[in-house]
Order: C-alpha cells, then structure tokens, then sequence
C-alpha cells in the first residue's frame, strides 16, 4: 500500500469516527431531551394528583362544616308580645354567626308574628324580632350590611288558626 493510500484511508477512518460520534452525541442529547421532557410531565401530573388531593381534603372539610351547621335551627320562637331572645335562641345564632363570619354569605331574617293585635303593631312586632336577632348577630361580629331584616307581621302564618299552638309557631324569626 502506498503512503497516500494509507492516509486517505485513516482519514476516512478518522471522519467515520468523528461522525459516528457527532451522531452519538446528538443522540444523546436527544435522549436526555426526552427524558428532562419525560420528567416535566411526569411533575406536571404529579402537581394535578396533589392539587386534585387538596381539593377533595377541602371539599370534605367544608361537607364536614356545613354538616355541622345543618342541624342547628334556624327558625326562632318568642314569647307572646315580646322580642327577647331566650337562650337555646342565643346558642344557636353563635353557630351561625361564626359560620356567617367564615363565608362571607348574606342573611335575610324574616319577622313573623300570630295573628292577636292590629296589623301595624304585628308589622311592628315582627321588625322588633327580626332587629333582635340582626343585633345579636352583629354582636356576634357579622357584618351589619351582611344582614337584611324584613318583617311579615301576621300575613305568612307557619300554622293557620285560632289556638295556642297555632299562635306558638307563627310568633318567628326565620333566618334565610
């Protein structure tokens, strides 16, 4: 073999390897391209199943919250001509006062009154029990313009007629 022929042939030997590793190389950048892409949607799924988890801890929290609150009244009874709150009244409104604190929501209380004495003084009547409640309530630290108060007097009786139990459940405050 000839010197010439033997340098032509390491210089192909020599451009093969180079190229063969240039292709090595952008191959694995390829591959470590693919695995960082890999990686960024496999953390990307990872944040959604944890931001899915919080979301149904927070949902079974609330469920759990609002649970709590379904069992307490929300229709308040007074006694005949009077506007006083008596003291299961009082409880009760504490746990919607918190609860009415926490969210934020609007309330309306609805005054009722039965079905003795005028018109006017039952409007009246059923303003000083919904005023009673709305000032609990704002004691209780809700804000003032979360709180409408409306009163119905004797015109939505809960229980129509002319007798003591009758009168006994339309002397209200409905909380709503």
């Amino acid at each position: 073999m000839s010197h010439t022929f033997k340098s032509l042939l390491m210089s192909l030997i020599v451009v093969s390897l180079i190229a063969g590793c240039s292709s090595s190389t952008q191959k694995a950048e390829e591959d470590a391209a693919l695995a960082a892409a890999a990686a960024a949607e496999q953390a990307a799924i990872d944040a959604q199943a944890e931001a899915d988890r919080l979301a149904a801890l927070e949902a079974e929290r609330l469920a759990a919250e609002q649970a709590k609150y379904a069992n307490v009244d929300r229709v308040f009874y007074f006694d005949f001509d009077q506007s006083i709150l008596n003291s299961a009244t009082r409880a009760a409104l504490m746990i919607h006062a918190e609860m009415l604190k926490k969210s934020g929501n609007s309330v309306r209380l609805e005054g009722h009154a039965d079905e003795r004495g005028s018109r006017e003084y039952n409007m009246a009547l059923g303003e000083r029990r919904a005023n009673a409640v709305r000032d609990f309530l704002a004691l209780q630290g809700v804000p003032s313009n979360k709180i409408e108060t409306v009163s119905y007097g004797e015109e939505k009786p809960a229980e129509i007629g002319s007798y003591a139990s009758a009168w006994n459940k339309n002397r209200r405050v409905e909380l709503k």
